[in-house]
């Protein structure tokens, strides 16, 4: 299984690309796995911080907390796509730029109240707007919510770069079927 290696280190995001789009990402996906054996993914927004990524759900126990507490392997994913462009003279010969992380690690439930409640000051400096006039590191409902903790083992980046004019298509035809001819050409 090739769980944790990047096959394409020509598209390797360095470790300061990875942890910015961490940290600015706005959502991401969680997977875990059912006593049946079936894959759960949940989107879900999250904090990085201290190398550890943070989530949080209500209280009630629904699929996601059911997994972890049976099995606490998690693999968490998020992706921001750029432009869609075209490298080469057919349709299939079309990419996007993209900046994408994987990590895969064990998570647990936060159960200390301080650090539930840091974990909401760190969310709403990412999520909330800052003119908001609220009280600030005020949790009166703590106990109703569920902060989750994933310890991350593996982490890996990638990205497809945007290339310049002059490297797409038409000015460069890079398509994969060069011998290919289309109904309406022959």
């Amino acid at each position: 299984m090739s769980q944790g290696t990047l096959r394409r280190q020509d598209k390797a995001m360095e470790q300061a690309e990875i942890e910015h789009l961490l940290r600015t990402a706005k959502v991401g996906h969680f997977a875990t796995v059912s006593s049946g054996g079936e894959p759960y993914v949940v989107p879900n927004l999250f904090v990085y911080e201290e190398g550890k990524i943070y989530t949080h759900n209500a209280r009630i126990s629904g699929h996601f907390k059911q997994n972890v507490e049976r099995q606490p392997r998690v693999c968490f994913e998020v992706a921001e796509i750029g432009q869609v462009w075209p490298y080469g003279e057919f349709e299939c010969d079309t990419t996007t730029s993209y900046n994408s992380v994987i990590a895969f690690g064990s998570v647990r439930i936060e159960a200390d109240p301080a650090k539930k409640a840091l974990f909401f000051d760190r969310f709403m400096a990412k999520y909330a707007d800052p003119a908001w006039e609220r009280p600030k590191s005020f949790y009166p409902r703590l106990e109703a919510v569920t902060v989750y903790c994933i310890e991350v083992e593996q982490l890996t980046g990638k990205k497809g770069a945007m290339p310049a004019l002059d490297e797409q298509w038409p000015a460069k035809n890079k398509t994969l079927s060069p011998q290919a001819v289309p109904p309406d050409r022959k």
